[in-house]
């Protein structure tokens, strides 16, 4: 039950962080609080800078509060790192504006391992970013081995022994040393930067530490070594310097704390990822969670790619060598050679009722599979340019179907695997085998690493149990480079994947969603909500009898502030444009709308082009047109993004050209004076000619009717957008937004206005591009 933590009525807008809401936002709290006390949903789309995050919250730490209701916590989930911030800064602001009598609202923020471990953090005890999931689990594993049953010692034992092999380093002689402890976010440990060792068998002191805390039979929570009760939000150095300042570990502390405080702020992944809902985030999905979906016109393609599976070539390379290892011991044991470990084999296997025939089965089907995978890639490629050994550098990504992508069959991997005796019985008892394989090997080799047949084993079985109309089955090669592989092997430049692709991902987004007690799902970009709730199993949740409620907020900031236009130019298809460089009317009627608005607009300008080879182009001849400083964004790493970002809200006014299928097209914040104008080239499609993207089409024509409409037309349509809405962000901020495209421009049977809302399909009023530098000039001649 909640817990009542201030007077014994609450009102939401005691909870509101701010002095007064806007209509929209008081509405859509009123909408969210009532649906989520009928078990529903509510979906908000609302323009950027209207304080979704606010409303959200507001409602959610309501239920909470209220002693009346059911809902013990709220569950917030984002796919972008600003808007986990802003989260962040939201609950701060409600905390520091609470009634005095309130306690503050506690708030955890997930991170990962490498985030939290002291000894990731400080790169010391052999661990870092790189190494400390597979160490960590290897540490744990030996340390609980150490304390369990039979164990040698006791947890309390352990964590004093890595105290005094701390405090023995002041051995008196003729030289002292004087302690080295390991510090970490401000504050000191316990413990020593070496990873300790009991009886030569290495081991965590803070994971020691904490099992030792750990009650019995009692609530996680009692080993928690800090009184979080009135922290408010409870940040990474928090955690971190206060657990393991007391010798514990912070990861384990963040686990114990998640089902007790009121916010948490996290990703897609600990919502609707298998392995980590499994193993870490468990406890938060169920009925008394409120759970906050933002971000969420990217839900569906996130969640697909979560319920997605996918075994690499090295992986079962690897899987196969790591079944040789297990069977390997017995194998000589019956040959009159005894090994230590094979009675630990023997053991394992009784205890699983897994047979030594059965791994050897396993291990053939996989051997067996890696040929036929060489085989068809091989194919393939000789298929494509059968003088492709002789440049591999040139090699591109490629998908390889295994069926035709547009009429739903068996794939033609699993006919040549039933044709080589291996059955659906074969394919899924990967999944016991390569589980007690992973287990074994823990146990006898002190390598900490991720053991790769547990993981293979889980795909292959997946393979075994998709159905072939939600799913798609394809061989996906992947950019890589490995000089240990023979010089003219595909396998020196590929990673090949065999991938079972989820079409479909609403039945699975519906069935976490139900998980849950109530919510609210929400975005700048949801329009039309009815191909939203349909793509996103909200209609299915309704079906159920679970309520789901509807709201679209436009902005409520002064209209004189902007001016808004959809030029009617020709439609920015490949057969109208041709490839880039290519000089014809169509890239020069673009090329002129941009430099129009660059020209014209005093501030810092955003050009969203359709992919990044696009973008390439159009900052080339933006350089040459225009006077301001031109930069490009190209598909690189997050540190090279920072810095373009810092550089393009820096000094003088610039351009910055980006992909709209890129990262600085939404979830960025180009607050105040960082942006005055936001141009859009085209409507940002995915290729259609992709294998996968036929088979999501074909999946989504049977499942909604229209699949081009549903599965790429909507969202094409939501990243443009996205791109438009960085711009006017709040009451005294100005600014144009531009789309250049007469499919933004015009009725037809390919145009995307309809997919506008209401009050957006009334401010983009078509403009021929004769007249854009006249609205332009009369519109920040109006505004300066």
């Amino acid at each position: 039950m909640a817990v009542a933590t201030g007077p014994e009525t609450v009102t939401w807008q005691e909870v509101f962080g701010h002095a007064e809401p806007y209509p929209e936002q008081a509405d859509g709290i009123e909408t969210a609080l009532s649906t989520a006390r009928d078990g529903g949903f509510t979906v908000i789309e609302g323009a950027c800078g209207t304080g979704k995050t606010m409303l959200a919250l507001t409602a959610g730490i309501e239920l909470v509060r209220d002693p009346d209701s059911d809902y013990e916590r709220v569950f917030v989930l984002t796919s972008v790192k600003q808007q986990l911030r802003q989260f962040e800064a939201d609950l701060r602001t409600i905390n520091e504006n609470l009634p005095d009598e309130w306690k503050s609202v506690s708030g955890l923020t997930l991170v990962g391992k490498a985030d939290v471990c002291p000894y990731s953090r400080e790169t010391c005890g052999g661990i870092d970013e790189s190494t400390v999931y597979d160490r960590c689990d290897g540490l744990r594993d030996r340390t609980r081995g150490l304390v369990g049953d039979g164990g040698m010692t006791s947890a309390e034992a352990l964590a004093k022994d890595a105290r005094e092999q701390q405090t023995g380093l002041l051995d008196t002689g003729a030289t002292q040393t004087q302690p080295s402890y390991l510090e970490t976010a401000g504050e000191p440990t316990p413990y020593p930067k070496s990873m300790p060792d009991y009886e030569d068998v290495e081991y965590c002191p803070f994971y020691a530490n904490y099992l030792a805390d750990l009650p019995e039979d009692g609530d996680p929570i009692e080993a928690v070594p800090f009184d979080f009760d009135d922290m408010g939000l409870i940040t990474t150095n928090d955690l971190v310097g206060l657990s393991a300042g007391m010798g514990s570990c912070p990861h384990s502390v963040m686990g114990a704390l998640l089902s007790h405080v009121e916010v948490v702020i996290g990703n897609y992944y600990h919502a609707f990822d298998p392995t980590t809902v499994g193993t870490f985030t468990g406890a938060l999905v169920d009925d008394s969670t409120y759970v906050i979906c933002d971000e969420a016109h990217m839900l569906e393609p996130r969640v697909r790619d979560l319920v997605s599976v996918g075994v690499g070539d090295k992986t079962l390379r690897d899987a196969e060598s790591e079944l040789t290892r297990v069977i390997q011991p017995v194998e000589f044991e019956d040959a009159g050679k005894t090994t230590a470990d094979a009675e630990v084999v023997k053991a394992e296997l009784s205890d699983a009722d897994v047979t030594l025939r059965e791994l050897k089965e396993t291990r053939e089907f996989v051997r067996d599979l890696r040929e036929e995978l060489d085989r068809r890639v091989t194919a393939h490629l000789d298929g494509e340019n059968r003088h492709w050994r002789s440049n591999l550098t040139e090699l591109s990504d490629a998908e390889i179907p295994l069926r035709d992508p547009e009429e739903p069959s068996v794939d033609e991997l699993t006919e040549w695997a039933e044709s080589e005796g291996y059955d659906d019985g074969t394919w899924v008892r990967a999944e016991a085998t390569g589980s007690i394989v992973g287990r074994i090997l823990n146990s006898v080799e002190e390598e900490d690493k991720r053991r790769a047949a547990p993981a293979a084993g889980r795909a292959l079985a997946t393979w075994a149990y998709a159905d072939h109309e939600s799913y798609f089955r394809a061989i996906d090669l992947e950019r890589t480079w490995n000089e240990m592989e023979p010089a003219e092997s595909w396998r020196r430049a590929y990673n090949a994947q065999l991938s079972v692709h989820n079409c479909l991902p609403g039945d699975a987004i519906a069935e976490r969603m139900g998980d849950f007690g109530g919510g609210v799902l929400m975005s700048a970009t949801l329009e039309p909500l009815d191909v939203f709730r349909s793509v996103a199993g909200l209609d299915a949740l309704e079906a159920d009898g679970r309520p789901v409620a509807e709201r679209t907020f436009g902005l409520g900031f002064p209209e004189e502030n902007r001016e808004s236009f959809a030029v009617d130019v020709p439609k920015y298809t490949h057969q109208n444009r041709g490839a880039p460089g290519e000089e014809n009317s169509t890239r020069l009627a673009y090329t002129d709308a941009t430099a129009e608005v660059c020209t014209r607009s005093p501030g810092n300008v955003l050009v969203g082009m359709p992919n990044y080879a696009e973008a390439e182009w159009m900052a080339g001849v933006l350089s040459e047109r225009i006077d301001k400083p031109v930069l490009l964004d190209e598909a690189s790493d997050d540190g090279v993004t920072e810095d373009l970002k810092h550089e393009f809200f820096g000094g003088e006014s610039k351009v910055l050209v980006t992909s709209l299928r890129g990262t600085l097209t939404e979830g960025v914040d180009y607050r105040g004076d960082r942006l005055s104008a936001a141009v859009v080239c085209g409507v940002p499609l995915i290729n259609t000619a992709s294998p996968r993207t036929r088979a999501v089409k074909t999946a989504y024509d049977k499942e909604f009717g229209d699949g081009f409409e549903t599965a790429l037309t909507v969202p094409a349509v939501r990243k443009a957008r996205q791109a438009i809405g960085r711009v006017i962000r709040g009451t005294d901020e100005v600014g144009v937004r531009v789309f250049v495209d007469a499919r933004y421009a015009r009725e037809s049977w390919d145009g995307v206005r309809q997919y506008f809302p209401d009050h957006e399909r009334e401010e983009f009023q078509p403009v021929s591009s004769d007249m854009l530098g006249f609205g332009l000039e009369r519109f920040w001649s109006s505004v300066e």
